[in-house]
């Protein structure tokens, strides 16, 4: 029989019922306030589960951390997750409190919502710490889609856009940052990539926010001037077959015709001169 489990007033008793889950009432001094099981799996790991109600934050941050270190020391498990309806803030919050960090969503079928993951290993640092701190904040806070683009012209004045694979408007070279990458480095990655062509970054233009568009989740476009080139250097570029279909010097009129709304917008304000250091695009339609 499994112990009582304590923290000072608040105290973990056993219940029975279950060969599933290992279950404790909730107690406060006598009074059962909520309950807390643990479901073992594979590989020394497990789950774990709570019910305290909206209002009792406090109370299960404290069972849940009981319940984390029985799991960790007594039953020798490596890994605890849990589950939780993304609509249950509270316990989310409770979670991460407690020390479990966010590893994603796991998306629900139909009428079953979708549940934030959240997960604590055996040698996570301690809570506590600021190892613990930083790593379970990282975890938690939202992060940014950042796409480096790129302003290369060509000895007439015109603009290089890409015809792409995966839509029908043209656009500027570029793509996705990287975690952990510079922005200027990852256009530079993204063009030898993409072109075949080594590029030197000659300095920023602007910023330009992105609000969500079909589909795409908002993002912020470092746009990095790459000053001007023969025209010729298209023929020696190798190109990424997959993203790729050809490059295209490009005019104001031709940009208009065939470049994304987004690139044409900003390309517009490039040439109107006077561009803010950051802007926001309009929304697209």
């Amino acid at each position: 029989m499994t112990a009582i489990l304590r923290d000072d007033d608040l105290s973990l008793e056993p219940t029975t019922g279950s060969d599933e889950f290992i279950g404790f009432a909730i107690v406060i001094d006598g009074e059962r306030v909520g309950t807390v099981a643990l479901r073992p799996e594979e590989r020394k790991a497990g789950s774990i589960r709570w019910n305290v109600g909206a209002d009792n934050l406090g109370v299960a941050i404290r069972a849940l951390r009981l319940a984390l270190d029985h799991a960790f020391g007594e039953l020798g498990w490596t890994r605890v997750e849990a589950r939780i309806p993304v609509d249950r803030e509270n316990d989310i919050r409770a979670a991460s409190i407690s020390g479990l960090r966010r590893e994603g969503i796991t998306r629900g079928a139909g009428d079953d919502p979708d549940r934030a993951l959240l997960a604590r290993l055996v040698d996570d640092p301690p809570v506590f710490s600021r190892d613990g701190f930083i790593s379970i904040l990282n975890a938690g806070l939202p992060t940014k889609r950042i796409i480096s683009q790129g302003l290369l012209r060509d000895e007439q004045g015109r603009v290089l856009l890409c015809e792409l694979t995966y839509k029908d408007e043209w656009d500027l070279p570029g793509g996705v940052v990287e975690v952990g990458e510079a922005p200027a480095v990852g256009l530079v990655r993204e063009l030898q990539e993409e072109l075949g062509i080594t590029v030197e970054v000659q300095g920023l233009i602007t910023v330009n926010w992105l609000p969500a568009w079909r589909g795409w989740d908002d993002a912020c476009i470092f746009l990095f001037d790459l000053g001007v080139v023969d025209s010729s250097i298209t023929e020696g570029m190798d190109l990424q077959v997959t993203e790729i279909k050809s490059v295209q010097w490009c005019d104001p009129e031709s940009v208009r015709s065939h470049g994304a709304l987004a690139a044409t917008e900003l390309l517009d304000a490039v040439e109107a001169g006077g561009l803010a250091p950051y802007r926001e695009a309009p929304l697209q339609t």
